[in-house]
């Protein structure tokens, strides 16, 4: 039987590590726009991957279960990497929680039931978690546990509990990583495992939009002024991909991966600290 890997936003970044993962497996290409997928899957395609699409809304449960249920009847579901989202500084606060937030766990809840016994997926979240002040434990809990078409009835994602779409999205990325981590137990159950990784900034077309547009300024202050002094790229993300997605990270669950050049570490400790933010710190 063939094995998948299923790739849900057919970017950069989802596509390096696919290329690290998919080969000898096929690779189905997700995306909102039927384009991007088409386009991802004929760059794959001429790289000797073996490679089709499908258009999916993460923000729609129906979506989403019927692009799980087309990968498990190619085959094996044992890969899944969930790269699909929205900007900070380009959708609104509605927007932002219903894909970055609702849309994460319901790709959590329909994946976990078709994953194959020793597959394992990876979610895309963002330094932005790691940036947000400490929730309390109650928040934390509702974050992690609440079925997902309860999430965005939640007492502090209604209007005046966030005050922009900054907040909105670290609160988002907050929950990628605390679903991660309790989506991790019942994946335990089938044998299968899921991890997030926390990029800062990657060079991507939308990365360079945003260093060349009206925020540009703010985004070059934070790489000059981070350890590393640069962007990442997706061939770096790929590379902790690979280790989460093999069996060299047999042991990773439930875990989440800051990696960010040291950005974060400079927001709390270094010269970032008490500096205005930026639209996605």
């Amino acid at each position: 039987m063939k094995q998948v890997i299923v790739v849900i936003g057919a970017g950069s970044i989802g596509q390096a590590i696919a290329r690290r993962v998919g080969a000898g497996r096929h690779v189905l290409l997700a995306d909102v726009r039927q384009q991007n997928a088409d386009a991802a899957a004929q760059v794959l395609a001429d790289a000797g991957f073996e490679a089709s699409t499908a258009v999916v809304d993460v923000a729609s449960r129906d979506s989403v279960r019927a692009l799980a249920t087309a990968a498990a009847d190619i085959g094996e579901v044992t890969g899944v990497i969930h790269a699909a989202g929205v900007s900070a500084s380009q959708a609104s606060i509605e927007q932002i929680l219903r894909v970055d937030l609702y849309g994460t766990a319901l790709v959590l809840e329909e994946f976990g039931r078709v994953i194959a016994p020793g597959g394992s997926a990876v979610v895309i979240s963002s330094q932005s978690g790691h940036r947000l002040p400490a929730l309390t434990v109650e928040q934390d809990k509702e974050l992690a546990t609440t079925p997902a078409d309860e999430l965005l009835a939640l007492p502090m994602l209604q209007p005046g509990g966030l005050r922009d779409g900054l907040h909105a999205y670290q609160v988002s990325k907050r929950a990628n990583a605390l679903r991660v981590r309790a989506e991790a137990v019942r994946w335990g159950e089938r044998g299968a495992r899921v991890n997030a990784i926390s990029p800062g900034i990657i060079i991507t077309p939308l990365a360079r939009d945003e260093l060349n547009g009206p925020n540009g300024a703010g985004y070059r202050r934070m790489l000059e002024l981070s350890p590393a002094g640069r962007a990442g790229t997706p061939d770096e993300v790929a590379t902790v991909g690979e280790l989460l997605m093999t069996e060299r990270g047999a042991f990773l669950t439930g875990s989440d991966i800051l990696m960010d050049g040291g950005g974060t570490a400079s927001h709390f400790y270094g010269p970032l600290a008490g500096l205005a933010p930026t639209p996605k710190d």
